[in-house]
Formats: C-alpha cells, structure tokens, sequence
C-alpha cells in the first residue's frame, strides 16, 4: 500500500508494509512497518516532529551495509538515497554533500573538480550518510579524516551543525549525540590538477579483481582487527565457501557473504555467527561485525 501525503506542507510519500529486500544490497528482509521518503529537509524536518516519541526511527541510504530480519522492522524507515542528494562545491577545496549522496558519485565529482584524496570514496558501496555513521573507509582512506562539519537532524526535526570534536571517531566506529541523524558533511580535499579518472577505475577494477563485485553482499562484514584482516582470519579457518541456506561465504573474498534468490536473512546472520565463533575457535581472535542488523526474527 503506498500513501502520497496531499498536504501544502508535505509532498513526502509514505509506505506501509514495505518489504525491506527491495532496499538492501543482500536483498533479503521483512516489511518496514512504515517507509517515508521526504520531498526535501523541510518536508523531513516536519514528518519527523511528528512522529511519536517512542517511534523507532531507522535511516536508509542504499542498504549496502545493514541486514533485516525476516520479520521486518518496527517503527519508520526513512530513505535518504536519491532524495537528500545535493552535492556542491564550496570553494577551493571545501564540498558539501547530503547524506544520500553515493560515495562512488562523490568521488567522481570530486575528481572533475580538481581536488585530490577524495578517490577512496569510490570504494564504499554506500551513501555519505551512512560512511559518516561508521566512519567508512577504502583503498586506505577513511571518511572522517575529511570532514569539517556535520548537519544533522534531532527527534524534534530540528537542524544542527556541529563540528568533528563533537564525535568520538575510531575505526568504522562513530558515537555522537544520541538521537540525532546525519543530513550532510563538509569535506575537504587538496586541490590536485592533475586528477583523473584513470585514478578511479585503477581502484575499481583492484575491487573487481579482489571481491565478488555483481553478486547480492553487503561488502566487507567484518571489521580488521588490530594488524590483521578478517579475510585472512577466516580464509585460514578453511571457511570460504561454507554455506548455510541461501547464504554462502564468497570464495573469491572471504569478508564476503553472498545471498542466492532463495536465501532468508535468517540464513545470512547464523553464518555470520558460525564465521565469527570458528574464527574465535581457531584462531583466539573475536571477529565484529561492520554490518548494521535491524528488525525482528520471523
């Protein structure tokens, strides 16, 4: 069922039910109770106030990094992909971006400005909003080494600005004030002239020729641990290829987890658990999660 709010003040279009595989890159999850995509900030800022206190409130860009259960989720999903999509230049070597932005879009704009270090960014399958959550990093880059400020929005719609200081930053991880979501960032880049593109598909197809780029994952699942890579951890526990259900560790990368048509979120989050506790077994290494899971069991 979809409902297209008719009011002045809103031309958001809010759906009930919505089946969350149609929004994550594993394409798999059950139905968001509610799903709004705004028309733009203000049309956000008033849907927002107006939610109930005690609303569970989840924010959406491409779905590249998150998991829903089979039971869905409870509460309002927001979308922000193709809606919260500006993208602009400030100055020499400032940028502003809203947080559905794609990074690989970012990264390409960036490159025809002239600015330099912002290539990594074509490496995160994901939104800016959701590489500011976590920090999200490529090809040795890291989000938040960039950023100058935030936008973000509160329970009440307000907007605030606030400034890295006000994070605590570590690697994929980002604590902030609670209940507060990001809308936009100011980067900063060094402008470099001589920028090309041929800098972007050299990393991509390094991508390519490492990770199992075309099949349904949710990139990297796990993070590094300290002077060592998942991929390693768990390639050597003899796991690539193990599969439970529709649900299968990718042979080609073995950070990779890879749904079929037939696999159930169920399938995917008990292989990441039957990763993470062989890789403790055998290596004395507890492996976490990079991957967001949301929602209820069926």
């Amino acid at each position: 069922m979809i409902h297209k709010e008719t009011s002045a003040r809103s031309v958001g279009e809010l759906r009930r039910n919505e089946p969350m595989a149609r929004h994550t890159s594993w394409r798999v999850g059950g139905p968001a109770d509610r799903y709004y995509v705004p028309a733009s900030i203000e049309d956000l800022r008033r849907f927002v106030a107006g939610l109930p206190e005690d609303e569970t409130i989840h924010w959406v860009g491409l779905g590249s990094n998150l998991l829903v259960r089979d039971g869905g989720v409870r509460g309002t999903v927001i979308a922000t992909h193709g809606v919260l999509s500006s993208l602009e230049r400030l100055d020499d070597g400032h940028v502003r971006a809203e947080a559905g932005v794609p990074c690989a879009k970012l990264a390409r704009r960036c490159v025809r400005w002239g600015l330099g270090s912002a290539e990594f960014f074509a490496g995160i399958p994901g939104t800016v909003g959701g590489a500011l959550a976590m920090n999200a990093g490529a090809f040795g880059g890291e989000t938040w080494r960039h950023v100058t400020s935030v936008e973000t929005m509160d329970r009440r719609g307000e907007v605030h600005r606030r400034g890295p200081r006000e994070y605590q930053v570590g690697y994929r991880s980002v604590i902030g004030p609670e209940d507060e979501w990001f809308l936009a960032a100011r980067f900063v880049f060094q402008p470099n002239a001589g920028a090309t593109t041929d800098d972007i598909r050299a990393l991509l197809a390094r991508r390519k020729a490492t990770q199992p780029i075309g099949l349904p994952s949710c990139g990297s699942v796990f993070r590094n641990p300290p002077g060592d890579h998942a991929a390693r951890l768990i390639e050597s526990a003899g796991l690539k290829g193990h599969r439970i259900g529709g649900a299968w560790v990718s042979d080609k990368h073995a950070n990779f987890i890879i749904s079929s048509d037939e696999a159930l979120a169920a399938d995917i989050e008990q292989l990441i658990e039957f990763v993470r506790d062989t890789v403790e077994e055998v290596h004395a290494v507890r492996l976490h999660p990079e991957v967001r899971i949301i929602g209820e069991s069926a």
